[in-house]
């Protein structure tokens, strides 16, 4: 439903962790922070138009068809028949790249809510969903809704197929809180996806497929022990956690401080813990921080309940 359009809005679209274990490319949820900003507002010059970047370090183009906010705007625009709408975008970049916490999809989402919401809200959010789609993909290839999901429509998000964009939010328990700690380093999802197998063994896809249901099953339950004993990754974190320093370390200094489950965030290097409350979330945070500080790797500590809004305006 189209509402009154406004002079200027900012947004603010929240990093996700994807796969959670033992969901790959299927399963997501929304943190608090880090995420990224985008300003959008009228221009009498016709067009839409990257006039501001910020905390890229010079990384990102400001010409709309190379950038994923500009992607993804442009796209909703032309859908609209708006193409020739005069507006002008500002980003800023508050989380890393290559980090495995979504900040592609964030800029992504941030844009294309940022001008929907400016031109009056033609859209509903989960309309908005393949626009974003469009501008993440402009930036890796890759065609998979685990952080576009989240971060647009907050919560846990599970994606039944990724082609058609079906997609459903799961219940979110209560006191469900997570842990992220991104270590100072970088990982191209594309090298993350070269080292996984073309094939895996029917009894690794069986294990796996059950403890998706599993944790599935345990979110809607509110059952936490089922959800830590569901949180396990057979085909993806073997393989991967070789890219990350210490990660096994992390892994058991996550378990000994009462983490019910404790993997990769999507393609890493972040690693996350989901726990029970927030004094737990909190302990283990500080001890898988703990791990890496002591080879002298800096890393962020980010302690959330899962973030069950997504993408939202900001004063």
């Amino acid at each position: 439903m189209k509402t009154e359009s406004p002079k200027e809005v900012r947004v603010f679209a929240p990093a996700t962790v994807a796969n959670v274990a033992c969901g790959f490319d299927v399963l997501g949820f929304a943190i608090q922070a880090p995420g990224d900003e985008v300003v959008a507002r009228h221009s009498d010059k016709p067009g839409l138009r990257i006039t501001k970047i910020t905390g890229d370090h010079g990384k990102l183009p400001k010409d709309v068809a190379k950038n994923t906010a500009g992607v993804a705007a442009l796209d909703l625009l032309r859908h609209l028949g708006m193409s020739d709408r005069g507006i002008e975008l500002e980003i800023h970049k508050k989380m890393p790249f290559g980090s495995g916490l979504g900040s592609s999809a964030a800029s992504a989402v941030a844009g294309v809510y940022a001008v929907n919401k400016l031109i009056g809200e033609p859209l509903a959010k989960k309309q908005l969903l393949p626009f974003a789609m469009q501008g993440e993909a402009s930036a890796d290839g890759a065609w998979h809704a685990d952080n576009v999901g989240p971060s647009l429509l907050g919560g846990i998000v599970f994606i039944r197929s990724n082609q058609e964009l079906d997609i459903a939010q799961l219940p979110v328990p209560a006191n469900l809180w997570a842990a992220v700690v991104h270590p100072d380093m970088e990982i191209l999802t594309k090298v993350a996806r070269e080292i996984l197998p073309s094939e895996i063994p029917m009894v690794n896809a069986t294990q796996q497929i059950g403890n998706l249901g599993g944790l599935i099953c345990g979110l809607i339950q509110e059952d936490y022990a089922m959800i830590g004993r569901s949180i396990h990754d057979v085909i993806a974190e073997p393989r991967r956690q070789k890219l990350i320093p210490e990660f096994y370390n992390a892994k058991r200094a996550a378990m000994s401080q009462g983490a019910l489950g404790f993997s990769i965030s999507g393609a890493g290097p972040s690693v996350f813990a989901l726990c029970e409350g927030e004094e737990s979330a909190q302990r283990v945070g500080k001890a898988i921080a703990a791990v890496f500080d002591k080879i002298k790797l800096g890393n962020q500590c980010y302690v959330s309940p899962i973030n069950r809004e997504g993408v939202h305006v900001v004063a």
